[in-house]
Order: structure tokens, then C-alpha cells, then sequence
């Protein structure tokens, strides 16, 4: 699985830099993840890798899809690393609570799989998570995903988002996704090129190569963008993008 130019996610009105979180003394607050799995092995698992790695604490473990979306409200974490497939309340469900309540506006969730293209990392990127991690990845990885989430940036590079999505829109039944073409009618021209281009892989700074604007004007798109489109990040766009139909699963 490639691992490399994770991509930056647009700012959105409003939102702050995470990476920048320090009171008042000037000391910089840790990143607070939530580990949520309904193994005990793997939460523990997480708890000792992350804890090793200084600016990162773990706030809370989850059993459950339901007992994640009780501890985000309460406990406010930064990160909720979240496993897909647990009982009462699976994953999916459990991203899609949290990614829709407005209290839990600054909580980022990444989604915990055994394998990179998997249905369910589809869904729930659908749902709003912001990427993905393979639950086999080295300790490194691990703490500079949660720290590349917990900062709002997009932690899968998006030709990956665009294989994983590809994969899945191409067999889901045109009912499924027509509902989705409504919200380009809002887009302008500009920014349906742009959404196009994200769509492909592009970067910010190539998109402004290819319209000739710069990558500041590409990120006020995205902002704009992701507004009309209800979507949460980069990785959001992507599966908006195929499923309104305005990029087809195989064409460049």
C-alpha cells in the first residue's frame, strides 16, 4: 500500500489549526485520540504504541460503535481511531453519529481495517472519516496518522481514495447514487474543474498549475466546495465527485 503525498485537506470557516493547540503558558497540548475496537488485545495494543510517542494521549477506550459515539460527546478527543466492525453499533454508524453532530465539529475520525480496499473503508469515508489506516501499520505510522488527522489534513493520498472509490461506485446501482448530482447544480464552472481534478489526484498546487491560479485561490474553492457539497475533507470529495457522476470509474 503506498504511503506517501498525503495531501493537505482546505481550510473551512472557522476551523483552526490543530497542530498549533497551546494555552495560554505556551505549552502545546497533546493530541487526545479515543481507541475504539471491540477487541481488548488491540485497544491495549494502540494505548501502549501511542503512549510511547510524546504531544500523544489517549483519552478513552471504546467497545463498541456506541459506547465511541457517548465517549466523542464527552470526552472531546482530538482523534477517534475507530475499528469498522463491532457490535450494537458498527463503525460506519458510529463515523456517520459523530461526523453529523455539530458538538462534535473538531473530533476526526480514523477508521481502523485489516485491508486498504475494503467496502466498508468506502462507506465509512462516505460517512465522513477522514482516511484510513491498515491496522497492521508500523508504530511511526500509526502516531503520524493520528497526528496528520488530529491537524485536519487528509491522511490517504488521493489516488488511493480514487482506487478505493472507483472500485466500489463502479458496482453500486445507479439509484444508489443519483441523489448525489442534485448538489453540482450549486457548483460554478470553476469549481466543478477543480472538484475534477481533485477528483483525479491532483494536489493543490497542481490544480493551480493546471488553471493557472494559486494554490491560496484552490484552497477558497475547496472551502466553497466542500460547503455546497456537505463534505467533510479531501477524501469526502472524492467519493462525491464519483458518485454525482461527474467523473467516471476509469477515465482520466
Amino acid at each position: 500500500m503506498e504511503r506517501t503525498g498525503r495531501q493537505t485537506r482546505p481550510e473551512q470557516p472557522g476551523s483552526t489549526e490543530r497542530e498549533e493547540r497551546s494555552g495560554r503558558s505556551g505549552r502545546v497540548e497533546p493530541v487526545r485520540v479515543l481507541v475504539a475496537d471491540d477487541q481488548d488485545l488491540v485497544r491495549s495494543g494502540f494505548k501502549l504504541i501511542l503512549a510511547s510517542y510524546d504531544g500523544i494521549e489517549v483519552v478513552g477506550e471504546a467497545r463498541d460503535g456506541e459506547e465511541a459515539v457517548e465517549l466523542s460527546r464527552r470526552l472531546l478527543p482530538d482523534v477517534v481511531l475507530m475499528d469498522i466492525r463491532m457490535p450494537r453499533m458498527n463503525g460506519i454508524e458510529a463515523t456517520r453519529a459523530i461526523c453529523a453532530d455539530d458538538a462534535l465539529e473538531g473530533v476526526r475520525v480514523l477508521i481502523l481495517t485489516t485491508f486498504d480496499l475494503d467496502e466498508y473503508v468506502y462507506d465509512a469515508l462516505a460517512a465522513g472519516a477522514g482516511g484510513f489506516l491498515l491496522k497492521d501499520s508500523e508504530p511511526d505510522e500509526i502516531a503520524a496518522a493520528v497526528r496528520v488527522v488530529a491537524r485536519g489534513d487528509a491522511l490517504i493520498e488521493p489516488s488511493i481514495t480514487r482506487r478505493l472509490v472507483e472500485t466500489f461506485v463502479a458496482t453500486r446501482p445507479a439509484g444508489m447514487v443519483a441523489g448525489r448530482a442534485a448538489g453540482l447544480s450549486r457548483l460554478t464552472d470553476r469549481e466543478r474543474e477543480i472538484l475534477v481534478l481533485v477528483a483525479r489526484g491532483f494536489t493543490n498546487e497542481e490544480i493551480g498549475s493546471n488553471l493557472f491560479i494559486s494554490p491560496a485561490t484552490v484552497k477558497t474553492h475547496l472551502a466553497r466546495i466542500m460547503a455546497k457539497l456537505d463534505a467533510h475533507d479531501r477524501a469526502q470529495l472524492v467519493v462525491r465527485a464519483y458518485e454525482s457522476g461527474l467523473v467516471k470509474p476509469g477515465l482520466r
